[in-house]
């Protein structure tokens, strides 16, 4: 298949495989990595895509397993997904589980705000995942000259920047969709357009230029890939 169709996915798992049923950790697991070919994650493909922000129901909680990569965080996200959907929206973004006030991430992918020319993105501190591409993309931000802020973001405040013309540009970021835009964000019953519902210019380079450094086009000068013969 050629690079525009496809990519490699490579996904560790592991599961308990001990012959018993109880309340306990088990003590015997099976390690797989997956491999496969993947298109694009959404059907849009770099399209923006529509973002319904979850007021009632909560993805992770502190103390919970909200940072690492666990089956269940994605079984507890379904309610909402389909509620999304039934809407007309692609995913869900979910807010803090204890006041239901501060944006943290995506059901499948961590996520970005580009305000007033500062970049926001959720503080990773135990409900948000660290992702290696959200990582990523900090570094390739900052390498430019922008101010990135992990700090916590009012969804208020955000749907407010969203009217007042600050809210240029917003962007999701995972390992299958890579970088998607947004391009419309609905709480409740107000509904804030971003950039014209268009992909937005630096959401478009950094798109360009992590896939560049993943297929080789453009150099690797931190040293994040490595060739296998």
């Amino acid at each position: 298949p050629s690079e525009k169709d496809t990519s490699l996915y490579i996904r560790p798992f592991m599961f308990a495989t001990e012959a018993a049923l109880g309340v306990h950790m088990a003590k015997s697991y099976k390690f797989m990595i997956l491999c496969c070919p993947v298109g694009a994650y959404y059907a849009t493909g770099l399209d923006p895509v529509k973002i319904l922000v979850e007021n009632e129901l909560v993805r992770a909680v502190a103390g919970g397993t909200g940072f690492t990569k666990c089956g269940g965080n994605y079984a507890g996200s379904i309610a909402g997904q389909v509620k999304a959907e039934k809407m007309g929206y692609s995913q869900v973004l979910w807010l803090d589980g204890n006041e239901r006030k501060y944006v943290e991430e995506v059901g499948t992918m961590n996520i970005m705000f580009k305000i007033d020319g500062e970049i926001w993105t959720a503080p990773t501190v135990g409900t948000v995942l660290p992702g290696v591409t959200r990582d990523s993309m900090i570094h390739l931000l900052r390498d430019w000259g922008y101010t990135v802020r992990e700090e916590r973001l009012a969804i208020d405040d955000l749907m407010k920047a969203g009217h007042d013309g600050k809210l240029e540009e917003v962007f999701g970021t995972g390992t299958a969709a890579v970088i998607s835009p947004v391009g419309e964000l609905r709480f409740k019953d107000d509904v804030v357009v971003i950039n014209g519902g268009k992909t937005g210019e630096l959401t478009q380079k950094l798109y360009d230029t992590l896939t560049g450094i993943q297929w080789g086009r453009l150099e690797d000068k931190y040293g994040w890939t490595q060739v296998i013969d």
